[in-house]
Parts: structure tokens; C-alpha cells; sequence
């Protein structure tokens, strides 16, 4: 393994990255009101509601998926009059948490979305060299035992995910039907 992490010092907690997704945006409205069952000491956790306007409408999404306009093209489009929706929300989106790539972006966002499919309550990672969650993975599956908790890992060398959680150090999205 390689040297320690640095500490996690800031945390994003998505919902509605899909506005028919309902799990994450009834926990992230709830820890907006009250946060205090997720504030810990010297780590700042921010609930947050990522496609407001497709949650209005209870619609997956507006002009297209949030979850695929994270790459790069997408961030560094001008922003013009027509620009998608979803694409002007991931460069505020990486504006507030990011920028992705550096230092400076949040070092964990935790994505909440639900499935219809038999997957019950499943982790993804998009890296498998990123020790930090492989360690938190590792810490939740023996904090629920005896409850599976499967864990989905999405990486192939020649595709790029650009999912909202791509902007954090360390990405992890969490599935629950």
C-alpha cells in the first residue's frame, strides 16, 4: 500500500444528482435542517442538492445527465445563453467543490442515488488504487456485517466516468433501492 492519505478535512454529501432519486434528496434536505447527526470535529460536511430544478420536476434530468458532463470539455464550455442546464450546474457544482484535479477540491463526495434494480445498498468506486476508499469501503462492510453491503467497482482504462463525485480526491457513490 502506498504512504498514508492526508486527513479528510471536507466532505460533499450529494443528492439529486437525478431529480427522480428521491433517498439522497430527503437525507440532504434533512441534514440541511438539522446537520447535526453528520458534523464531526475538524471535518467540514456539506449537504448538498445537486439538480434542484430536476428534483422539482421529479425527472432524472433537465437537458441532460449531470452525471456525464464532469469531463473536461464540459467544465471549460463558455457559458452562453443556450449552454444545457446540467452543464452550466457541473461548472458551479465544480466551482464550489472543486476545482477537480486539485488540491484545493474536497477530498471526499459521498453521491446518494437510488436504482430499480436487486442491487440493495451498494457502494461504487471508480478507482481501485485509491487507498482511502478502499479503507472506508473496507471499515463500512465490517461495520454492517452481518449485512452485505456489495461493493461496485467502475473502472476500465479506456472509459472515463465524468460523475459529479469525479470532482472530490476521493469519489464514492452509494446506491440503494
Amino acid at each position: 500500500m502506498s504512504s498514508p492519505c492526508a486527513p479528510v478535512r471536507r466532505v460533499g454529501l450529494f443528492g439529486g444528482t437525478h431529480g427522480n432519486e428521491l433517498s439522497g434528496v430527503l437525507l440532504v434536505r434533512h441534514w440541511q435542517q438539522d446537520g447535526a447527526e453528520i458534523q464531526r470535529p475538524g471535518v467540514e460536511v456539506k449537504p448538498f442538492l445537486t439538480n434542484p430544478r430536476a428534483v422539482e420536476r421529479c425527472t432524472r434530468y433537465i437537458d441532460c445527465d449531470l452525471n456525464r458532463v464532469f469531463d473536461p470539455e464540459s467544465l471549460g464550455r463558455p457559458v452562453v445563453e443556450d449552454i444545457p442546464y446540467e452543464v452550466r450546474r457541473a461548472q458551479e457544482i465544480n466551482h464550489i467543490f472543486g476545482p477537480k484535479g486539485s488540491d484545493d477540491a474536497y477530498d471526499l463526495i459521498f453521491d446518494l442515488h437510488n436504482t430499480t434494480s436487486n442491487m440493495g445498498g451498494t457502494i461504487i468506486l471508480e478507482n481501485s488504487r485509491d487507498d482511502f476508499t478502499i479503507q472506508m469501503v473496507h471499515y463500512i462492510k465490517n461495520t454492517l456485517a452481518p449485512e452485505p453491503c456489495p461493493v461496485l467497482l467502475i473502472e476500465h482504462p479506456s472509459l472515463k466516468y465524468a460523475t459529479t463525485r469525479s470532482v472530490a480526491k476521493h469519489p464514492v457513490g452509494k446506491y440503494q433501492i
